[in-house]
């Protein structure tokens, strides 16, 4: 896969705790040019859609937790969509999920899908699930109407697998984000069976890929 096709399936990301008008800036000079999309915190939406409007944008939800109120999460997407964003990506409820409180996780997620016109992409936090987890996290987002379910935060011990893309693939398209950092990484990624991939290195990843 060549840069030129590799581009629009990136998710160039900022989300860490000291992330400054700055950096969001760079990184949406840095998805123009390259032709990425950009994942931003919610804060800076409207900086983005006054500075970068041909880029789409991502932003997140009941991040990195996702332990806020069903309302709260419902009503941070709506600000985000009217703000500008083009896609959300939401957290689930971990503890509820591993509670066997699937139908409460499932109704929150549907909530929100239902509250917003644009996609809506359900972060999973995998490395803090078991299989069965995963595949329970994975049927509530098909049940809620959601485009995609993505793996992790980047704020956990652990990031995208392999193993976990695959199995996540035979519910939705999946985004695979966490500690992707080269090209040969994010191709591994794809040929499990990822459409998307979040990174912070989104660039050094269009780096190691041919002309």
């Amino acid at each position: 896969m060549n840069r030129s096709e590799l581009a629009p399936v990136i998710d160039h990301t900022v989300l860490g705790p000291e992330t400054t008008p700055a950096d969001v800036r760079q990184v949406l000079e840095e998805a123009r040019e390259h032709g990425m999309n950009a994942c931003i915190p919610p804060y800076a939406l409207e900086l983005a859609t006054e500075y970068a409007p041909e880029v789409t944008l991502v932003t997140v939800i009941g991040f990195p937790h996702g332990q806020n109120d069903h309302d709260v999460k419902r009503r941070e997407g709506v600000l985000a969509w009217k703000a500008g964003a083009d896609e959300l990506d939401v957290v689930i409820n971990v503890g509820r999920l591993q509670a066997g409180e699937d139908d409460a996780v499932r109704a929150e997620l549907a909530e929100l899908v239902a509250a917003v016109p644009i996609p809506v992409k359900v972060i999973l936090e995998t490395a803090l699930l078991t299989d069965a987890e995963i595949e329970r996290a994975c049927e509530a987002a098909v049940a809620a109407d959601a485009a995609m379910v993505k793996t992790s935060t980047g704020f956990a011990d652990g990031g995208a697998t392999i193993p976990d893309v695959e199995r996540m693939r035979e519910y939705l398209p999946v985004k695979a984000s966490g500690g992707i950092s080269s090209y040969d990484e994010a191709i591994a990624m794809l040929e499990a069976g990822a459409t998307r991939i979040g990174a912070s290195s989104g660039v050094e990843i269009l780096d190691g890929a041919p002309e």
